[in-house]
């Protein structure tokens, strides 16, 4: 390569353009100034007037387009890649968009770029995942409806439109288009922010991905523009909301799954805490309204504050990702953290974990009042060690999500562990006001803590 370029210098050149889509230089070849242009086979064959076939030059006829139309349409319709090619002898220096006619016609080069091995399997995960991927590109309609049913992105509910289409179309009448066109082909960049537009004025999120100059304007306007960082350029990457290091539109499936993952679990840590505040807070009350004794102690509150909440929340806040939260459907951008739904399930929980406290504490009322709170503390800070479990996922429990977190058993032995020193060990039995109980009581408090999880997972068996 390095020899034919100093064998044959270049003079001049026009890059390439997507609006127009050719590219031409300009090269001493064999004595000659010859301006070589490559680009799609529509534009180069409607600005040329000649064909070279076996060494003679002639002018070209409606049969020889016919000729390299059906041609084009074969190698399109298996996926390569077509570019033709042209060119004119030229006798100045430096090259002008207007030099770009009268060509002699060459042939045509096909080249194959297949897609990547996963991104069938990616395309199929954002279905189930409820997320609409659209190809756009500058490729031949053919080329790029062929790529697209190979993996996924073309079926028979959509089609395929040509950028030409679109110029002719106002606003309505795009909105009203896009969500049945899967395959953009021959578009320019401002076809590009057309589709971004039309999406986002339907109500939906848009992310758009492009590696060029002329990507930029839609990577702006897109919700999250998503550049290459190994193919994509300086400009398009400062547009981006995000770049991907390996280029690899799979990626960008797995960074959706682990951004709802952690959402998931910002949520389930959420309903953690809250449904445990929330069956202290109750229990409280209730013992208020009916002039009971107070059913905890300020360092029972604090013990639980401390260290039986901080435990289970940090080990569901790093639950490992679900394949089953790619068969969602997008949440609403606009949807806040604490539904009226998810309000009312931790109610229910945070009501099930005081009702079983406060049967506890009147277990233990018909020994003493400080029975009474040992028991209400115990049963309250177990049961809330044991609801981690439940708030580990929206499913019900099965062996291998029970054990697929070591961390939610650390969290749940090591509070175990510090809620067993503090009902046994003399030292912090005075410290935390906790009185002796039997073994009775002790079985009692573990089958009243444990009521809360079985509710919770039969009421979810039966619901799935």
């Amino acid at each position: 390569e390095l020899q034919v370029r100093e064998e044959h210098k270049r003079i001049s050149e026009l890059p390439f353009d997507s609006n127009r889509k050719l590219m031409s230089t300009l090269n001493d070849i064999h004595g000659k100034r010859l301006m070589i242009t490559k680009g799609a086979m529509d534009v180069i064959l409607n600005r040329s007037t000649n064909i070279t076939n076996e060494n003679e030059v002639r002018a070209i006829t409606s049969a020889d387009k016919e000729e390299i139309e059906k041609t084009n349409q074969l190698l399109s319709e298996d996926g390569l890649r077509v570019l033709a090619f042209a060119y004119k002898e030229f006798n100045g220096n430096h090259l002008e968009l207007s030099d770009e006619t009268s060509l002699t016609f060459i042939g045509l080069m096909a080249m194959m770029d297949p897609p990547r091995p996963e991104s069938k399997e990616a395309v199929a995960k954002c279905k189930k995942a409820g997320i609409h991927t659209v190809m756009i590109t500058g490729d031949h309609i053919v080329t790029a409806s062929a790529i697209a049913k190979e993996i996924g992105i073309l079926d028979e509910n959509s089609t395929s439109i040509e950028g030409y289409k679109i110029e002719s179309m106002n606003d309505d009448e795009l909105r009203e288009l896009v969500p049945r066109v899967a395959v953009y082909a021959r578009v320019s960049p401002e076809h590009k922010i057309r589709i971004v537009r039309a999406w986002q004025e339907l109500g939906h999120s848009v992310a758009m991905t492009g590696d060029g100059v002329n990507d930029a304007p839609a990577l702006k306007q897109a919700d999250i523009g998503v550049a290459m960082g190994i193919t994509g350029t300086e400009v398009s990457k400062d547009a981006a909301s995000m770049i991907l290091t390996d280029d690899n539109f799979a990626t960008i499936v797995k960074a959706i799954s682990n951004g709802r993952s952690i959402y998931d679990n910002i949520k389930n840590a959420v309903k953690f805490l809250l449904s445990g505040n929330t069956a202290g807070i109750l229990a409280v009350l209730y013992a208020s309204f009916v002039n009971l004794p107070a059913p905890f102690a300020p360092v029972h509150l604090l013990f639980i504050n401390l260290l039986t909440d901080s435990l289970p929340a940090i080990a569901i806040g790093i639950e490992a990702p679900k394949d089953l939260v790619m068969n969602e459907k997008p949440r609403d951008i606009k949807e806040p953290l604490i539904t009226k739904p998810f309000a009312i399930e931790i109610l229910i929980q945070g009501l099930l974990i005081a009702v079983v406290s406060m049967v506890g504490f009147y277990s233990g009322l018909q020994t003493s009042v400080l029975t009474a709170m040992t028991m209400a503390f115990a049963v309250l800070c177990l049961s809330r060690l044991v609801h981690g479990f439940n708030c580990r996922t929206k499913e019900p429990l099965t062996l291998k999500i029970l054990f697929s977190n070591r961390f939610s058993w650390i969290a749940f032995l090591g509070g175990f562990l510090m809620l067993a020193a503090v009902l046994t060990w003399a030292p912090l039995k005075e410290l935390f006001e906790i009185a002796d109980l039997t073994k009775a009581q002790y079985l009692n408090i573990l089958g009243l803590s444990i009521l809360p999880l079985l509710c919770i997972q039969i009421t979810r068996r039966i619901r799935k």
